[in-house]
């Protein structure tokens, strides 16, 4: 039978139908579409089946960047950044679905986990999973997202936390400073302001601030014409700026950091996964043990993290993977 998926973003949102069987999915067509040129999610599902979908879906599950809400007429979600609110139980009406399920953008990335192949994931520690144990997810991106995954019968639910929203536990006389420089610039000090494409902005210009390290001239006049977070990386991964390199060092050091946390706090002996944009950007830098030997540092509970897997997410479209499957489970 066959299903419908949908990633919804901000910038983009991506639509699949999908042939499915037996927990094993073939895409049918899948498209690509620029979120702020419509003006509901309606719009671009209709471009994508057609009024009267054609195709004669039925079941259908949308990864959504925003908050869900349930009631008694359906999910509801105002989708971040952009002006769309969306209904479950209207979508399911307007084109002809049994059922319509709405789930967090991150738990669509849950549910992809289960779906992965070798070649989707990379190993920064092997560890040894614990079979059937909680897992946990965390992904750097526009912001910080975080999951954790519960066996249920037969496979893994994904839960979306607000994880990210946590305040900051500084590791090092470094991490303090910058705790002090976000509690005076923002008024609170949390994991996302500095674990997201913002937040390293956020951590170079507290560094340039400090005025230990001169910044480039160069680097200066390219973040005035493009992103950021973008001029910073390339200026640290391939022109070994000083004041990018400590930038994506610290940012490296802190998100290795709560990923130990994370992994504590869920009891994670199923292993720890990390999404999001950022990693694939600087996938390098994750690799070179900086992110482990911070996510490693417990104190007594060293050993414990020390056993668990950690694994790279490097599918370039693990939401919508994640919305197929949780698409599928519905038949």
């Amino acid at each position: 039978m066959r299903v419908l998926a949908g990633d919804i973003g901000g910038t983009k949102t991506l639509l699949r139908i999908a042939e499915c069987s037996v927990g094993r999915c073939r895409v049918v067509r899948e498209q690509r579409f620029d979120s702020n040129k419509y003006k509901n999610f309606s719009f671009v599902l209709r471009e994508f089946i057609g009024a009267k979908n054609g195709e004669q879906v039925k079941f259908a599950c949308f990864g959504i960047a925003g908050p869900i809400q349930s009631s008694v007429v359906g999910q509801q979600v105002k989708v971040t950044n952009l002006p769309w609110e969306i209904n479950s139980h209207e979508l399911a009406q307007e084109f002809g679905l049994t059922r319509a399920l709405l789930i967090n953008d991150f738990q669509a990335v849950g549910y992809a986990i289960e779906a992965l192949d070798v070649d989707d994931i990379l190993v920064l520690q092997q560890g040894e999973a614990v079979a059937q144990a909680p897992r946990a997810v965390l992904g750097a991106g526009t912001g910080l997202g975080q999951g954790i995954l519960i066996w249920h019968q037969d496979h893994y639910e994904p839960v979306a936390t607000e994880g990210g929203h946590v305040n900051i536990g500084p590791t090092d006389e470094l991490q303090i400073e910058l705790v002090r420089y976000l509690l005076k610039t923002v008024g609170h000090a949390s994991y996302e302001l500095v674990l997201s494409g913002h937040g390293l902005a956020r951590v170079y210009h507290f560094l340039k601030q400090r005025g230990v390290t001169p910044e480039s001239p160069a680097v200066a006049a390219a973040m005035q014409d493009v992103d950021p977070a973008a001029v910073i990386t390339h200026a640290a991964l391939e022109k070994h700026d000083a004041l990018a390199n400590q930038a994506l060092d610290l940012f490296v050091d802190i998100y290795g950091a709560q990923a130990g946390n994370l992994a504590l706090t869920a009891g994670a002996t199923g292993g720890v996964y990390v999404a999001g944009g950022i990693a694939l950007k600087i996938i390098s830098k994750l690799k070179d043990d900086r992110f482990m030997r911070a996510f490693r540092s417990k104190g007594n509970m060293s050993p414990y993290v020390e056993n668990i897997p950690v694994q790279i997410i490097i599918n370039l479209q693990p939401g919508l993977l994640g919305a197929t499957l949780a698409a599928s489970r519905l038949i």
